[in-house]
């Protein structure tokens, strides 16, 4: 499995809507962070959106991944056919292996039997630009809800890109969801959390921390993902809390990035040579 990072890696530093930074994270920047930190894989998530980019520009930034041997994952939300086949020839040009889709959108959500409609309207045409088409984990769907989806449409070009903390918000924990998806996973998404009760004891708040110091175990995770052949990378993604203020949050966000990359890097190396 390769090492990746993706733009939530820093989506402070990306920008988020009402934090935006007086200067948002570059490609050349996050190409740079690839460059240095020897990452052989890149993610861009719908918030570094490829589609509203000029075609000169995508395709300079597309040279630029090429120079530097670094592999683009082209990802994206909404899972609409218009937006789907549109994304599609976007990954073709980028020669990424998959798309990685978020089903939801804003005022979307589409049921079951219309995204497996969906996906079989749009499937011929994956395969015919030998895309697969990977549904990411994204708080709605349960786990047993997106192997039916992948099973009704076609599980050699349907599979599932991994979020460790997404499905929290369908009750289920990231072994839940390995154990039920495993065959079909084809990217993971490492994304350490915390869970702490609140002080007047009525729930809990959950957010992101260091990457190696939360509940998720990323050595288990890598020992039962080593049992399928088809998790092609792990990419760092990371929820850091905001702190202070802008410029010190985007500060804890690189220190963990770079603490992150060290730790997936070490554990990869290390199970590669024992499984």
């Amino acid at each position: 499995m390769d090492l990746g990072i993706s733009t939530y890696t820093f989506p402070w530093a990306v920008g988020v809507p009402g934090y935006l930074p007086d200067t948002p994270k570059s490609w050349s920047d996050l190409m740079t962070f690839c460059t240095q930190n020897q990452v052989q894989r890149f993610q861009i998530g719908d918030n570094f959106p490829l589609h509203a980019l000029s075609s000169s520009v995508l395709t300079e930034y597309i040279r630029q991944a090429e120079d530097r041997t670094i592999q683009l994952e082209v990802g994206t939300r909404r899972l609409e056919k218009v937006h789907l086949l549109n994304y599609l020839s976007i990954a073709r040009q980028a020669r990424s292996p998959f798309l990685r889709v978020v089903i939801d959108d804003t005022d979307y959500e589409p049921d079951e039997e219309s995204v497996i409609e969906i996906i079989g309207e749009v499937l011929p045409h994956f395969r015919s630009e030998n895309v697969m088409l990977s549904l990411e984990n994204h708080d709605r769907f349960s786990s047993s809800s997106l192997l039916n989806i992948i099973l009704e449409t076609d599980p050699e070009w349907v599979g599932i890109c991994l979020d460790t903390s997404n499905s929290l918000r369908a009750g289920e924990g990231v072994e839940q969801v390995l154990h039920t998806l495993l065959p079909f996973i084809l990217n993971l998404h490492y994304k350490d959390i915390q869970i702490e009760r609140v002080g007047h004891k009525m729930g809990f708040m959950v957010q992101g921390c260091e990457p190696g110091t939360g509940i998720i175990s990323l050595d288990s995770l890598i020992q039962t993902l080593g049992k399928s052949d088809r998790c092609q990378s792990v990419t760092l993604e990371q929820w850091p809390p905001f702190v202070e203020n802008l410029d010190h949050t985007i500060q804890q966000e690189r220190d963990w990035a770079l603490k992150g990359v060290h730790f997936l890097r070490h554990t990869l190396n290390f199970y590669s040579q024992h499984i």
